[in-house]
């Protein structure tokens, strides 16, 4: 084993079955990671295996039971003591693990539509699977990695990736909504108009999210916002700049390296997103009035000088709040990269508990 993660020192309750796999299925890659009864991970950082999505259902399947046995033999523990599964996925998918009949961006292939998940992993593994989709599933972890089992908390995360996912936590319960949807807050309307005249540079700016809506969180606070909206629209003052010269993708995929290197275009954009959310989480916090604001996802994971400026540029975006809310904690996701392992593995944790 490579170390250890404590999550919680609370004595094992009788019956607590010994180690629960946590399943992070991508478009490209399946991470896995090996939970015991105590708490404890038993594998640092991402144990990743090719995900081949794209080639359908049943060689991804295939691949994921492969994922296990690595995970498995990375972790020193036998396949015959993983008694279930924690999996998340992307969305769309209800709150069962059917995949949305429309398809989904990372589930191109026509097999994945409509196609049951969470049901057909479990048959195929011959184990109980509980299902989160990968935004819950990341706001469970960093819930859980900054309250443990303390009850009576809660969370709102935002994740940021190539949309805008997140989750909702409250009295330390995760809210799926009554069919799964519970939880997509990059769907949130924010005032568009209110972040416009904060930032004058975005005078013009017309942001669309690939939903339809026009606006929301997503919209602006996203790889996919970068590459459609952002970075467009910041280039057009600054036509020299050589991201200008790159393709839109991988221009897109530069910005964040740059803007923690100190480039003015690139933080001008991650100013926006960093100000949006200030926005939408003002909601959040008249809405659900949290113990903690959690903001995880790749388009962060950088020094922790450049999380730390981000994060003050979110406290900048804030509108005037009562005295009583304005020190809510705001931190970053930690061990943002195998969040959704995590928090699937600990949400199938809390739920054969509460059956026990």
């Amino acid at each position: 084993m490579t170390g250890t993660i404590s999550l919680t020192s609370t004595p094992v309750p009788a019956g607590v079955p010994p180690f629960i796999a946590g399943i992070d299925l991508g478009g490209t890659a399946v991470n896995v990671t090996i939970l015991d009864a105590n708490g404890t991970f038993l594998i640092d950082g991402l144990c990743e295996h090719p995900a081949r999505s794209v080639e359908g259902p049943a060689v991804c399947l295939r691949q994921i039971a492969e994922a296990l046995q690595v995970a498995v033999a990375q972790a020193g523990v036998s396949a015959e003591d993983i008694v279930a599964i924690g999996l998340d996925t992307p969305g769309p998918a209800t709150a069962a693990g059917v995949l949305s009949q429309r398809g989904s961006t990372n589930f191109v292939h026509p097999d994945w539509a409509g196609f049951d998940i969470r049901g057909e992993l479990e048959q195929s593994l011959g184990l109980p699977v509980h299902y989160l989709n990968d935004g819950n599933a990341a706001a469970v972890w960093g819930h859980a990695a900054i309250f443990g089992d303390e009850p009576g908390r809660s969370s709102v995360s935002a994740i940021i990736g190539t949309g805008l996912g997140g989750g909702v936590i409250e009295q330390g319960r995760v809210i799926a909504g009554s069919r799964g949807f519970g939880g997509e807050l990059g769907h949130v309307l924010i005032p568009v108009a209110t972040l416009i005249d904060s930032l004058p540079d975005l005078a013009g700016l017309d942001p669309r999210c690939n939903c339809g809506r026009r606006g929301d969180l997503e919209s602006l606070c996203s790889l996919t916002a970068i590459r459609q909206t952002l970075l467009p629209h910041f280039l057009k003052s600054q036509p020299d700049h050589l991201l200008a010269t790159l393709d839109p993708g991988k221009a897109a995929t530069r910005v964040r390296g740059l803007a923690a290197e100190g480039d003015e275009l690139c933080q001008a954009i991650f100013r926006v997103q960093a100000r949006a959310l200030g926005l939408f989480f003002d909601q959040m916090i008249n809405v659900f009035d949290p113990d903690a604001l959690i903001v995880g996802g790749g388009a962060i994971e950088a020094a922790a000088s450049f999380q730390q400026w981000f994060l003050d540029e979110i406290r900048q975006g804030f509108p005037a709040q009562r005295e009583e809310q304005r020190e809510i904690p705001l931190k970053i996701m930690p061990n943002g990269d195998t969040a959704g392992a995590r928090g699937a593995a600990f949400e199938a944790r809390r739920r054969i508990r509460s059956q026990a």
